[in-house]
């Protein structure tokens, strides 16, 4: 079994599978911790408007794809918004995982041999895409509603932050965590607004605006203002 799995041919699914696995620990152990993978990536990703009608039972083949709206179809066609990205990429590396060595373990059952890793690779992601949007629709509709709800990050300027990791000061971000209109908890980066502030581990402070990913941000003296 072993040597099945480092064949050269299998690599691609048998890296997905331990990618995947990586993944989800990572995940658990920063849920422990109080700082999830997930919330982290949500908070890096980019705000994409995903103006896709989505349905579970819709038609599975691959979405019309346009000029000026090519890559949101797309994005919506996966889920992505609708799902959180890092589980939508567990399940991709899962699907593409299992069914990659499946086939493989067929074929070397039936014909002796594995099939070339790329020419397979390639089958296999274009079988893995509409398995994806396929279980991705079926997790929308098991995740509690407040966990999937899409808010633009721009909402979060005017709500409290708490520091969670180390200090940050000007041009050094660090993490903090707040809760949207939903209650969802969200992980985001932030930094002091004024050059001479600087902001500890448990500081509450209030997010003024926003530079790409980073959140500037003055601190809370407020009582009655909390996250």
């Amino acid at each position: 079994m072993f040597d099945f799995l480092i064949a050269g041919q299998n690599l691609p699914f048998t890296v997905a599978i331990c990618l995947m696995l990586v993944i989800t620990f990572m995940e658990g152990v920063g849920t422990l911790l109080g700082s999830g993978l997930s919330e982290m990536v949500e908070s890096l990703m980019p705000d994409f408007d995903l103006d896709v009608d989505i349905d579970i039972d819709a038609d599975i083949d691959g979405p019309d794809i346009d000029p000026q709206g090519g890559l949101t179809k797309i994005l919506g066609w996966l889920r992505i918004g609708e799902v959180p990205f890092l589980m939508l990429l567990i399940v991709f590396l899962t699907v593409f995982g299992l069914v990659g060595l499946g086939i493989q373990s067929l074929a070397q059952e039936m014909f002796g041999n594995l099939l070339p890793g790329l020419a397979t690779g390639i089958v296999v992601f274009l079988i893995s895409m509409p398995l994806v949007r396929l279980l991705g629709g079926l997790l929308a509709k098991v995740i509690p509603k407040d966990e999937t709800d899409a808010v633009s990050e721009d909402s979060f300027i005017g709500r409290t932050a708490t520091i969670t990791l180390g200090q940050a000061n000007k041009g050094n971000p660090t993490r903090a965590k707040l809760h949207d209109q939903y209650g969802t908890t969200h992980y985001i980066l932030v930094e002091p607004d004024l050059d001479d502030e600087l902001f500890e581990q448990g500081s509450s402070v209030i997010l003024v605006s926003r530079a790409g990913a980073v959140f500037k941000a003055i601190r809370n003296t407020s009582a009655v203002l909390t996250d």
